[in-house]
């Protein structure tokens, strides 16, 4: 459990897997907000405190990916995990040159969330 309880910001339009990933970090002991779409985040301007985000890559309105292409132009280098359920090999290799620490296809163990967003967090302090 981390010592500190750090920002985990969840973008997805899914609402029953929002609520899951949700009460899976807070149980995990992090500190989850969500959100339903990339320009509610962009709104509220939570990514500016997160220490990970976690985006749905297939949102309406903008992507996921193109979230994260516009949180770097404004200097954010938060580490994100992306998350889908249309796996292809485009969004792959997007997820990849963007950097992203981990890219799971829905459903996807709770675990492999949890380990890939200690990963992100190890990464973040190592830096």
């Amino acid at each position: 459990m981390p010592d500190v309880r750090q920002n985990i910001v969840v973008v997805d339009d899914d609402n029953d897997m929002k609520h899951a990933i949700e009460r899976l970090l807070n149980a995990a002991g992090f500190r989850a907000a969500t959100f339903a779409s990339a320009e509610s985040l962009l709104q509220d301007g939570a990514a500016a405190s997160a220490d990970c985000l976690v985006l749905d890559v297939h949102l309406s309105g903008l992507s996921g990916f193109e979230l994260r292409r516009r949180l770097q132009l404004e200097g954010a280098d938060t580490p994100v995990i992306f998350i889908t359920a249309y796996d292809d090999p485009a969004s792959r290799t997007e997820a990849e040159t963007t950097g992203a620490v981990a890219y799971l296809t829905k459903p996807f163990p709770g675990q492999a969330l949890l380990s890939a967003i200690r990963e992100a967090l190890a990464r973040e302090i190592q830096e």
